[in-house]
């Protein structure tokens, strides 16, 4: 028996509150993307092994679902495809899932998404990468709730997804990885959040009223220049937040050059996915996405070296087949 799994990227577009005052901390913005994407195959074998890229960190990930499943059976994974590894596209519960999602199907483990995903420890603040995982789309989630004490509740009780929508298969990013230094993960990550929780809940409600009535809408309404302004007042709301960590609106100062040459070049909307480096420019459709990529080639020519790349909103979850 061979297993495959395929999963997507995602772009994470910001949390909604970090505030905390009413009762939920985080709550999430993003959507799963069609490039690049994560490919990997596993069939039964006598001891645990792997190949291709990723090699340790999929072995951890495999011993850690078998550990907790009790199982003596093993197997060989082979990683075909990757999301490049702490740059803002989600590479870590893409990998976690799909390690996961693979030994479930070969070993009958009855588990949905939602239950891996408390087994392979994902989802600590933001629910986007399993709801990517799960379904796809355009996504929103409601956070973790909160103790007395003003930290997050129980890690096995996920973020729920509030909001799911199909995006436009017309609406186009062009992708942006500037080739610096990786975003924060892991240890790093959770100080820098202890430093920037708490924030004031005015930025939290005008980041809100945004969602509310200007993204979706625009989303429903298939209206692309709304749509667009909306990421970009929220980028400037959540680049806010994270200044005292990343030292910017941006990450670095080479997605801050990009995401201007983006705005100048006639992006309808700009961002930086999670904590970068990778930040992102909207196009309405694929024609302006090739032009705005072209005129970003050549404005960061001899400037800024970056991988660009287009990509679409994916609207399904991961592929298991067996």
């Amino acid at each position: 028996m061979r297993v495959t799994v395929k999963a997507p990227a995602r772009l994470h577009f910001g949390f909604i509150d970090l505030d905390g005052s009413l009762g939920r901390m985080f709550g999430s913005i993003g959507l799963a993307i069609d490039e690049p994407r994560l490919i990997l195959e596993a069939t039964p074998s006598n001891h645990l092994s792997v190949s291709g890229d990723e090699t340790g960190r999929v072995e951890a990930l495999a011993r850690r679902f078998l550990r907790h499943y009790h199982l003596r059976q093993s197997a060989h994974i082979s990683i075909k495809e990757t999301i490049p590894a702490h740059i803002g596209l989600g590479s870590g519960t893409q990998l976690a899932l799909s390690v996961a999602a693979a030994l479930a199907r070969l070993f009958t483990i009855e588990a949905g998404v939602r239950e891996l995903a408390t087994v392979m420890g994902r989802g600590a603040r933001s629910g986007i990468g399993v709801s990517a995982f799960e379904g796809g789309g355009f996504i929103v989630d409601a956070g973790r709730r909160i103790r007395a004490t003003g930290s997050p509740s129980d890690p096995g009780s996920l973020p729920p997804t509030i909001v799911r929508h199909a995006f436009p298969k017309d609406w186009t990013f062009v992708v942006a990885i500037p080739h610096v230094g990786r975003g924060l993960a892991g240890n790093a990550e959770g100080r820098a959040f202890r430093q920037i929780t708490a924030r004031p809940a005015r930025g939290s409600a005008r980041l809100s009223r945004i969602l509310l009535i200007q993204m979706l809408p625009a989303l429903v309404e298939r209206n692309p220049a709304a749509f667009g302004r909306s990421l970009t007042r929220i980028q400037r709301i959540v680049g806010n937040w994270f200044r005292a960590v990343q030292g910017g609106t941006f990450a670095t100062p080479q997605g801050a050059a990009l995401s201007r040459v983006m705005a100048r070049a006639g992006a309808l909307g700009i961002g930086q996915s999670s904590w970068g480096p990778t930040v992102y420019g909207m196009a309405a459709d694929r024609e302006q996405a090739n032009a705005l990529d072209e005129r970003i080639r050549k404005a960061v020519s001899g400037k800024t070296e970056a991988t660009l790349f287009l990509a679409r909103g994916y609207n399904r979850g991961a592929e298991v087949a067996s």
